[in-house]
């Protein structure tokens, strides 16, 4: 049974959270040695659902774990998404000494229909589409801003199942998804998947008090929470950490 009564009473108060606010302390390791992938396949296309419910890219047995809480409207997480992971991939993940995790920390409704179509073609296409949203974002945003108070009314006082939907709809990530090869029949049927976004919000409510998250990106290195929201931050924790 969905819990929609609570998503619908959680997005006023996920739009608090900030983007660009972080804390915490990193840990020091000796240095972490190289593990080979299976025969056949590669670290960085290996991807995961975590037991949270976030995408894990890389060994999912990496002795480093690096959790990021991010938001698809969150100017600093596409800063991070544009600097940081393609280095990443290619001096952590790669190696097989280092996952990385992506987990949806929602701050408003286009977080939550952003969060359910980068999952709806399973695991594999996570990252791509999540990587892609993040370069679109001011674009999305641009869309967004557009709204006036009557659309959002309108949109607010729709059936939950159809509510994504119509914000997907109003900042053109409906057409986007279907050109980077979501079928349309499939990413409304994701769209209106009440149980899974009501997941989302509860998975959003539960970090933000476990890890006290004030702001995105929000960055977990081995369980702990870190200082730092850019690549330049984060790099040298994760080197002290073993990387």
């Amino acid at each position: 049974m969905t819990r929609l009564p609570l998503l619908a009473a959680a997005i006023p108060a996920l739009m608090i959270a900030g983007c660009g606010d972080g804390a915490g302390n990193g840990t020091t390791a000796a240095p972490v040695a190289n593990v080979a992938a299976p025969a056949g396949t590669n670290w960085v296309e290996t991807v995961n659902v975590s037991p949270e419910g976030g995408y894990v890219m890389g060994n999912p047995n990496a002795p480093i774990k690096l959790v990021e809480f991010g938001s698809r409207t969150c100017h600093v997480c596409a800063a991070f998404e544009e600097e940081g992971v393609a280095p990443l991939k290619e001096k952590y993940i790669s190696t097989g000494k280092l996952s990385y995790e992506f987990r949806d920390f929602l701050r408003n409704p286009i977080d939550i229909a952003g969060a359910l179509i980068a999952s709806c073609n399973g695991t594999a296409p996570f990252f791509p589409l999540t990587e892609q949203m993040m370069k679109g974002q001011e674009e999305i945003l641009a869309k967004a801003q557009t709204l006036d108070q009557a659309a959002s009314q309108r949109i607010a006082v729709l059936p939950p199942a159809q509510q994504f939907t119509a914000y997907a709809e109003a900042v053109g990530l409906i057409d986007w998804a279907k050109q980077r090869g979501v079928a349309e029949p499939k990413l409304r049927q994701c769209l209106a998947d009440t149980a899974k976004a009501d997941a989302l919000v509860a998975a959003t409510t539960k970090a933000s008090e476990e890890f006290e998250i004030q702001g995105t990106p929000t960055f977990l290195i081995n369980g702990r929470k870190v200082d730092g929201t850019s690549w330049a931050q984060i790099e040298p924790q994760l080197k002290a950490a073993g990387g």
